[in-house]
């Protein structure tokens, strides 16, 4: 059961007391409307009781007020007059008219016309926060913690609902074991980290991670949002803070784990531009002031996650602070079969479904990534009236999930889908010819997300951690390869491979200014990676240190790269280029080619002999 220190909120506390100001106002208004008559001259007063148009009058200590008879030509049937005879109750008995005495309106009806107004406001106020869990007092909780509080029955994950990150795992292992038997872990004087921050990309598991921990150790969890610290009002954010850790020590032994720490944490007087007290600058000092202040003997252990530790202040990640970071990175082949192995069997799955040959076409999937995967291909058996799910339902969400969705009703004209064809197979036979890319598995012309009017599926075989020289000349010149048959074809280039040509030029840098990869630049790198703590002097430092000559030469070796590989694609194609022709007309028929007709063109292409000096074989390059 999920057991929360923060009930639910009233949002509508300044909208209600607002809205009980002007109504108050506005009852005085027509309060006072209401009870005011024009005041006249007490000489025209005198000659309206001459003239015995006064029928009655009401006498108090200062004034008098008169009904008239009639009513006068603007309507009014009362008139009242400053009182200034002494004897004018002599006169009034004189002309015979009926006059009474008047108690007039005191401090004491002023003050009860604002009290009882603002009693009924309130009662109602105060019902209606009742009733939404607030109670009177949440004005005065703006600095309390928002923090979640999960206790041990509350958390039903374990290490057995995670997979794919071993290492984090069997380091996180030691929290649990101090959690739940300090005296027998701390026997030689050893105790838990303060601080252990987990860094990795978004959707690797963090969060997981850290609801296991508090499930295995059977302790309670305080779990926040680094953002949820941060208000509008100065000072909150520290009171928040100081609140955390105070309900943490109270409650101890338990984990504390604040999410995307970057939003509380980020580096402090970046650039030199934000000011020492302003609100996110306070609840970070605090933050630090409390890892400081707290005794790990306790058995209080900060968890924290972000996929941006670039960003975090130095401080913040000094021993004694945060003494650990575990890094939590995308899974490798093994992982992923893992974390299918968590996922699949909450599907109905057909027999033909291999979570290794799925882990193997998804090269780069977080575990999110998986979790989705998953679900897109239950929905996508659904949809189509299935009893499980199959293989095939997995390899079209994973199109799905890199692709986009298809774009059936996207209607090209014949000479756009042509050229879309010839481009497509252009990719696929410049990768077919090269030995250093990954297979071809799929090339269909059916659009497909918000730009893509086809595309060419390649999966890797193994995931990959280096890469040659070579291997990322191959890459590249399948990259230009359609934009080659498109030149080819029809003469000239379109708009169609601009991604092509912005991911090739991106690899071309790395190869000159990162990686060293080109003689004439020599073994170092020019990068101008962003500052670890967004300096904007120190970017301008970086970017002086590169010569204006050496700019120019990084350039020319660039576009010596893409040109060079874009040579190389038109050579394969103008050596291929009946198989090239007669693939994309059956293409433009068929729409998609799978795994069998590719293995088909294949094939073709290993009987064809190519013309000498295409580059097609290298085996002088792959030591290059």
């Amino acid at each position: 059961m999920n057991q929360s220190n923060e009930k639910p909120k009233a949002r509508f506390d300044v909208a209600f007391f607002l809205f009980a100001l002007i109504a108050i106002l506005v009852f005085q208004q027509v309060l006072e409307t209401y009870g005011r008559t024009d005041v006249v001259a007490y000489s025209e007063f005198y000659d309206m009781l001459r003239e015995g148009k006064i029928a009655e009058v009401e006498v108090g200590e200062r004034a008098v007020r008169a009904t008239l008879k009639k009513p006068m030509p603007d309507g009014r049937k009362q008139v009242v007059a400053a009182r200034v005879d002494p004897n004018f109750a002599q006169e009034l008995e004189a002309a015979k008219v009926k006059y009474s005495g008047a108690v007039e309106s005191g401090w004491i009806s002023t003050l009860l016309s604002w009290i009882v107004p603002i009693t009924i406001f309130f009662l109602i106020w105060s019902y209606f926060s009742r009733r939404l869990g607030q109670g009177v007092g949440s004005i005065m909780s703006v600095g309390q913690s928002k923090a979640k509080i999960f206790v041990e029955k509350g958390i039903k994950i374990g290490f057995r609902d995670v997979a794919g990150v071993d290492e984090a795992e069997e380091e996180l292992q030691e929290v649990v074991a101090f959690l739940k038997d300090p005296a027998t872990y701390g026997r030689l004087g050893a105790h838990v980290p303060k601080g252990i921050l987990l860094v990795g990309p978004p959707g690797t598991g963090k969060t997981l991670l850290a609801r296991a921990v508090a499930g295995e150790a059977g302790v309670p969890f305080f779990s926040i949002n680094g953002s949820e610290f941060v208000e509008m009002f100065v000072g909150v954010g520290a009171a928040r803070v100081r609140d955390l850790f105070a309900q943490a020590r109270a409650t101890a032994p338990c984990i504390i784990f604040i999410d995307e720490l970057d939003a509380l944490g980020r580096a402090r007087g970046i650039s030199g531009l934000s000011g020492g007290h302003d609100e996110k600058e306070q609840t970070l000092n605090q933050l630090l002031s409390e890892l400081d202040g707290f005794d790990p003997t306790v058995g209080v252990v900060l968890l924290a996650a972000t996929n941006r530790p670039e960003v975090l202040d130095p401080a913040l990640l000094r021993a004694g602070r945060f003494d650990r970071q575990i890094s939590v990175d995308r899974p490798d082949k093994n992982g992923r079969v893992a974390i299918l192995a968590v996922h699949l069997p909450k599907i109905r799955l057909a027999e033909d479904v291999d979570a290794a040959q799925i882990a193997a076409m998804t090269p780069g999937f977080t575990g999110a990534d998986l979790a989705n995967l998953v679900n897109e291909a239950a929905m996508l058996a659904t949809r189509r009236g299935a009893v499980s799910v199959s293989a095939a339902d997995f390899v079209a969400a994973i199109e799905r999930v890199l692709a986009g969705p298809e774009k059936r009703k996207r209607v090209l004209n014949p000479q756009e889908r042509r050229i879309v064809a010839y481009h497509e197979m252009g990719h696929a036979i410049v990768a077919m010819a090269l030995p250093h890319v990954d297979p071809i598995k799929k090339v269909s012309i059916i659009p497909r997300g918000l730009g893509a009017l086809g595309y060419t599926m390649q999966m890797p075989t193994e995931d990959r951690y280096l890469m040659t020289r070579a291997e990322l000349l191959d890459r590249m010149a399948v990259l230009l390869g359609g934009r080659a048959a498109e030149s080819l074809v029809f003469g000239e280039a379109t708009t169609g491979a601009a991604d092509d040509l912005q991911r090739a030029t991106e690899m071309a840098r790395a190869m000159v200014a990162r990686y060293g990869m080109e003689k004439e630049i020599g073994q170092a790198s020019f990068v101008v990676d962003r500052p670890r703590y967004l300096d904007l002097r120190e970017l301008a430092s970086r970017q002086s240190d590169i010569s204006e000559q050496t700019t120019a030469r990084i350039d020319q070796a660039i576009s010596r790269l893409v040109e060079e590989a874009f040579e190389r694609a038109t050579a394969i194609l103008t050596a291929y280029a009946s198989i090239h022709r007669d693939s994309a007309e059956r293409l433009l028929e068929k729409e998609t080619f799978s795994e069998a007709d590719l293995d088909q063109i294949s094939a073709a292409l290993k009987t064809a002999a190519p013309s000498p000096g295409l580059g097609v074989e290298r085996p002088g390059d792959a030591g290059a």
